[in-house]
């Protein structure tokens, strides 16, 4: 990071991919920002570039974005230049950008930037194709090269060699592989190994990896230790553009469909660098005699070339023909690729690409290319994507009717792409985008469309507004429900029945699994995109072509047991798994259910005493301690209360395991109890000077006052005084006790509980908490708090933190900072707008395809990782058919059934159909089955009424349909499974 911010970027050309880039490089964070261009504004910029209008047309390019790329990041000093590019001009920057520049000036311009020192990338978007080269100069190291954390392994076993053989628990699978280095740390008996060399692995297996070293005379290993990944640094050594052009090396791929088309697009650059030239311009959209220039130049190109490729002139055509057009989308997708490759020559973190990279999206393109005519400039903003797909494509953009599920990181990245692309500008089109979070500060860094005056607001609001301020012909819908079950009377069967196309821009599976549901039952297409930190991936789900996102699953996420997280935690997240559930159990549980028995104090008793166990019994002690025993009435009880429950769980608690189980003790097969994956823990003392134990203290203490609605004291959040008045507090002895039971088994699901009679001891629960109640307060009541992790001011986070270090003292376990903290507990990792650039712009270049009902061949599924950088395109799956005699079904099929039906008419439907159906059922009630004999009377009865009447459904008014399963046989007898069923008895 203190690289990035002292880093002064130069971006030449402020086009679409040009200020793309700037966008990104703002938002992530460097010392400053120069955007250079010499041209004026014409109206076809603003086909990819969203930060000029048509007001801007004859001014400077640079000039005219340069206010609106400063609101991104006040930090970040952004400036607007026209200055010629000499060395002296070039030297005060860390990394040049080049986009839209000519061949000659870029040699000269990276032969300096290489001999110097500085970053050099260039990078063009032409029609359907584009390009990346990077130069980092003779000598760059990488110093992560993919920007994951270490891996770790818990030692088992160290068996003595050579070859030493280590082995590792068995409920995690180690990640190494052969040749890579790792150090050890915590070993206990072989401690020479602790000495933290990198040591090399070898036969790496799920569970175990060998050592060549000599092991021998070490000392014997006892137990514990840690094995952990050692991350190397890399060098690399770039060419300078004038020699990679002629010795490009190995290609960076994304489409193993085209594994030769890197090379051919090699030569297609070069051949249109010449040919601008030549020609002082870019080819002529769809000209065929610049086309077959182009392809000329190319043949002579490739004759000289040390390497020659197999020249297809189709594809060299159509880069000639589009290469005056510039797509927003294919715009956004390399502005994001681009953007990181800028933080990666600033900051060494993740690999470079080297040092070429070439895409195309030809399968875009309509089947029958445009004329030179219907390509031709129309003086329209949409001038530089009629370029490319002709006018007609043009009006089916401009009548689209859109639903965008998401207005965070992606939606705005979309709403973006959708007005610069004129999506939604007809008279028949529109964008409906429904989001119901509102913006907070923590957004501002990667959703761009949103400033610090829009905090507060809805998110959909605000970006729709803001993309109606780059296209004011954009026509948007702004709503704030969340897409469920229960918005269905606002999404219904009218509202899914006038879309074209369905895009998610969400960031939870759930949400996704829904939305994915009813695009699959209304036939709709679906373009499906996520980010994680650097990586991205897009899916596809197009009708009746591909299986749907909620065909394959990721395996659930593996959960700690229980003892692990309360008496034996290994690492930080078991921690923070412990401090989230002392979090939720303290501050929000104990409140709501002192409020339920507050409401209706013998309602609850009476539900409490039935139940009568063990659970019961700890329901009402947490009310008790809420009400009686731990009821707080002034902010020093809520200091005594943080320093009380710091003794509980960080000493008494601690101090008690380790004499129930003393550091030698062992288990029934007499091997030692404190072996891997245990880590042996102290108790800790409280300490009046410790930083730590102030920060949760105070943090408890403050919480709390709000639970009881206290008032907080300014020298609350002086630490000094807090630990000053916890010192004070009355804290009892601890005195071990035996005979405790603590939980050891793994496969428990919930904590042990103490031996002792539940019912005596509810009874006199609730005793105390009678006695308690006349001597409340009137309407007394408290207030629960719901872990918020995002508000830093709150103290939500400050309090995780603490109990999770204090926790990790315990256990000898690395402490984390409360950023950390938060990422882990939270389940976040980053979105960064560069990842979330290239989703969308992935994206878009789809929807191309799906206007036209392309076949499933032209569409791809991508997996993307900027950090190593990967690039994986793949044709979606198919979705597995179904087939009966003449009928051929899938996941996509749903039988309507026109006609308020009778349950014979339903069976005679499928009777026609050489289809035996038996049994007919609405959500968990049965309609029909033939087994029954008294279902013989409903055959005449109309499925509508059997639905109101026998599954108690009401059918709203805004629904014309109801669906139902029916179960049936083929002529043999053999079960099928048949699609839904739909009555559209309205």
């Amino acid at each position: 990071m203190r690289r990035m911010a002292a880093s002064n970027v130069l971006i030449c050309g402020a086009l679409g991919l040009g200020v793309e880039v700037a966008k990104n490089v703002i938002l992530a964070g460097v010392k400053s920002v120069t955007l250079h261009d010499k041209a004026d504004v014409e109206l076809r910029d603003l086909s990819a570039q969203f930060y000029l209008s048509a007001e801007d047309v004859g001014r400077n390019r640079a000039e005219s974005c340069k206010d609106q790329l400063q609101e991104l990041n006040t930090a970040v000093v952004v400036s607007a230049s026209a200055a010629d590019l000499t060395q002296d001009f070039l030297s005060q920057f860390q990394v040049v950008v080049l986009t839209n520049t000519p061949l000659a000036d870029a040699i000269c311009i990276d032969e300096f930037c290489h001999k110097s020192g500085i970053g050099f990338i260039r990078a063009d978007v032409f029609g359907v194709f584009a390009s990346v080269f990077t130069d980092y100069g003779p000598a760059f190291t990488v110093l992560d090269v993919d920007g994951e954390d270490p891996h770790t392994g818990i030692i088992a076993s160290i068996t003595p060699g050579p070859p030493t053989l280590v082995t590792c628990v068995d409920d995690e699978r180690l990640e190494f592989q052969d040749g890579q280095l790792v150090v050890f740390s915590e070993v206990q008996g072989m401690t020479e190994l602790n000495d933290r060399r990198p040591r090399k692995v070898k036969n790496c297996k799920p569970h175990s990896f060998e050592l060549e070293e000599d092991t021998g005379a070490y000392q014997p290993y006892i137990r514990g230790g840690l094995v952990t990944q050692y991350k190397e640094a890399k060098s690399l050594s770039f060419k300078p553009l004038a020699r990679a052009l002629e010795e490009p090396g190995e290609f960076l791929l994304s489409d193993f469909a085209k594994i030769e088309r890197s090379a051919l697009l090699h030569l297609g650059f070069q051949a249109l660098d010449a040919f601008q030239a030549e020609r002082g311009g870019l080819p002529e959209s769809y000209s065929e005699s610049d086309a077959a220039r182009l392809v000329e130049l190319a043949r002579g190109i490739n004759q000289a070339a040390k390497e020659a490729c197999e020249v297809d002139e189709e594809v060299l055509r159509k880069l000639a023909f589009t290469a005056r057009g510039e797509l927003s989308p294919l715009a956004a997708m390399f502005g994001g690729i681009v953007g990181q490759e800028v933080m990666k020559a600033v900051s060494a973190k993740f690999h470079p690409i080297f040092q070429f990279f070439y895409f195309d999206s030809i399968e875009s393109l309509p089947e029958e290319l445009p004329t030179s005519d219907d390509a031709a400039p129309q003086g329209s903003r949409y001038d530089a994507q009629i370029a490319v797909f002709g006018r007609a494509m043009q009006q089916k953009l401009e009548n689209l009717q859109v639903f965008l599920v998401g207005a965070g990181a992606l939606g705005c990245e979309f709403l973006k792409n959708f007005a610069l692309m004129g999506i939604a500008t007809g008279e028949r089109g529109l964008v409906t985008v429904t989001d119901d979070d509102v913006i907070e500060k923590s957004n501002l860094s990667r959703q761009f469309l949103f400033r610090d005056r829009n905090i507060g607001s809805f998110k959909s609001t605000v970006a729709g507004e803001a993309a109606c301020k780059i296209n004011p012909a954009f026509r948007v819908n702004a709503l704030q429900n969340r897409v469920s079950p229960d918005t269905e009377d606002v999404f219904n069967d009218k509202f899914w029945g006038s879309l074209d196309v369905v895009v998610n821009a969400l960031d939870n599976v759930n949400a996704r699994l829904y939305v994915d549901s009813r695009a699959v039952y209304f036939g709709k297409p679906l373009l499906e995109s996520g980010t994680l930190g650097p990586k991205c991936n897009t899916q596809m789900v197009i009708p009746r072509l591909t299986e749907n996102y909620g065909a394959s699953r990721d395996p659930p996420e593996k959960q700690a047991p229980m003892c692990t997280v309360h008496s034996f935690p290994h690492n930080i997240d078991h921690c923070l798994t412990f401090a989230r559930s002392e979090f939720e159990g303290l501050l929000e549980k104990a409140p709501q259910e002192a409020n339920s028995f507050l409401a209706d104090p013998q309602k609850y008793i009476g539900a409490v005493r039935q139940a009568s166990d063990a659970a019961a019994r700890e329901q009402l002690e947490r009310v008790a301690e809420a009400l009686v025993s731990e009821r707080c009435t002034t902010f020093e009880d809520c200091i005594a209360w943080g320093r009380a429950k710091f003794q509980h769980h960080f000493h008494d608690r601690i101090a008690q395991l380790v004499y129930t189980f003393p550091e030698d003790a062992t288990t029934s097969t007499g091997n030692l109890f404190w072996s891997a994956p245990k880590r042996f823990p102290h108790a800790l003392n409280f300490d009046g000077q410790d930083r730590a134990q102030a920060h949760l203290i105070r943090a408890a203490a403050i919480l709390r006052a709000q639970v009881y609605g206290l008032p907080v004291p300014d020298w609350a959040y002086d630490s000094a005084k807090v630990m000053e008045v916890a010192g004070r507090a009355h804290v009892p002895e601890f005195v071990p006790r035996k005979g405790v039971q603590i939980e050891t088994d793994p496969k428990a699901t919930k904590a042990a509980v103490l031996a002792g009679d539940d019912e005596a001891m509810i009874e006199n629960l609730i005793e105390q908490l009678q006695a308690t109640l006349s001597k409340l307060p009137p309407d007394f009541k408290l207030q629960p708090i719901a872990f918020e992790k995002d508000v830093d001011t709150n103290f939500h986070m400050d309090l995780i933190t603490g109990l999770a270090n204090m926790r990790a003292r315990n256990y000898h376990i690395q402490e984390v900072d409360k950023l950390k903290a938060k990422l882990i507990a939270g389940k976040i990792i980053p979105a960064i707008a560069t990842a979330t650039a290239m989703a969308t712009g992935l994206v878009c270049l789809e929807l191309y395809k799906v206007i036209q009902a392309k076949p499933v061949e032209a569409f791809r599924n991508t997996f993307a990782n900027l950090a190593l950088p990967l690039f994986a395109m793949a044709e979606p799956i198919p979705p597995k058919e179904f087939k009966f005699n003449e009928l051929t079904w899938s996941l996509w099929d749903r039988w309507i059934l026109e006609g308020d039906m009778t349950v014979k008419d339903v069976l005679h439907w499928f009777k026609e159909r050489h289809l035996e159906a038996y049994s007919i059922s609405c959500g968990q009630s049965l309609l029909y089955n033939n087994i029954f004999p008294k279902h013989k009377e409903r055959l005449d009865k109309k499925m509508s009424e059997l639905v109101k009447t026998v599954a108690k459904m009401d059918i709203p008014a805004y629904r014309h349909h109801f669906d139902v399963v029916v179960a049936c046989e083929d002529e043999e007898g053999e079960d099928l499974d048949v699609p839904l069923v739909s009555i559209k008895f309205r």
